[in-house]
């Protein structure tokens, strides 16, 4: 039996979204403070805010659900526990 913890890459990719998330978001929340001179077409709709939310929440999302946890570990241990008691017989 391996004691080795396996990481989904999902909560890699939770993690990824929520950093890019953080910096969008930070960036649009600068912005809006201090408007730029010369403002694109499209600025009033505040993009760059919306769309960090959006990544930062699922960012969260993704990085809470496929967080490794012990409860995790435990269960996936006990599947390979008895996975191996099979071939034993």
């Amino acid at each position: 039996m391996s004691s080795q913890r396996e990481i989904q890459i999902w909560f890699f990719i939770g993690l990824s979204l929520l950093v890019n998330g953080a910096l969008i978001l930070g960036a649009g929340v600068y912005e809006f403070a201090r408007p730029p001179q010369n403002p694109v077409v499209l600025f009033h709709l505040h993009a760059n805010i919306w769309w960090g939310a959006i990544l930062f929440m699922i960012g969260v999302a993704y990085s809470c659900r496929y967080a490794p946890s012990s409860a995790n570990q435990q269960a996936a241990t006990h599947a390979v526990t008895h996975s191996e008691g099979i071939y034993d017989k």
